[in-house]
């Protein structure tokens, strides 16, 4: 089974990590550190929950119970996968230089915003409007010089 001292350290070298990359990624103090490495003290639950977070190990199997050592994502909490073409966008943005990013933002919410008034306008084509009107709204989202 293993201390959770045991298991920090297990964890540790399986991971590669040192006590100092420990403690940046928890926010946990040295000597507190040290103190549930050694096994003085045991972390108290918010801490077990950064070290296992950030060792990607169970939080159960870090206090010792007889669990598989790897994380078990819950399902009703874990994130769903995004569509292909979510991905695909997101993969593109994420290389993209700052100023670039603001492009793609101002063009994408242009985008929605004319996609929203085609909306309304065909919810007004719906709504009883008379074929003259639905002429003139028709012409007006046609004519290039009404989106300059």
């Amino acid at each position: 089974m293993g201390t959770t001292s045991q298991r920090i350290l297990t964890a540790m070298e399986l991971r590669g990590f040192k006590q100092a990359d420990l403690v940046e990624k928890t926010g946990i103090s040295k000597g507190a550190l040290s103190s549930y490495i050694s096994g003085r003290y045991t972390p108290k639950q918010n801490n077990i929950y950064l070290i296992a977070k950030a060792l990607d190990v169970n939080e159960a199997w870090l206090i010792g119970a007889d669990v598989p050592m790897e994380r078990q994502l819950d399902p009703v909490l874990a994130p769903a996968p995004l569509p292909a073409d979510q991905k695909q966008l997101n993969d593109i943005y994420t290389q993209l230089d700052s100023s670039n990013k603001k492009k793609v933002i101002t063009y994408a919410t242009n985008l929605l915003s004319t996609q929203r008034m085609e909306y309304e306008l065909q919810a007004a084509h719906n709504q009883g409007a008379t074929p003259e009107q639905k002429k003139h709204a028709d012409d007006i989202m046609t004519d290039p010089k009404e989106w300059e």
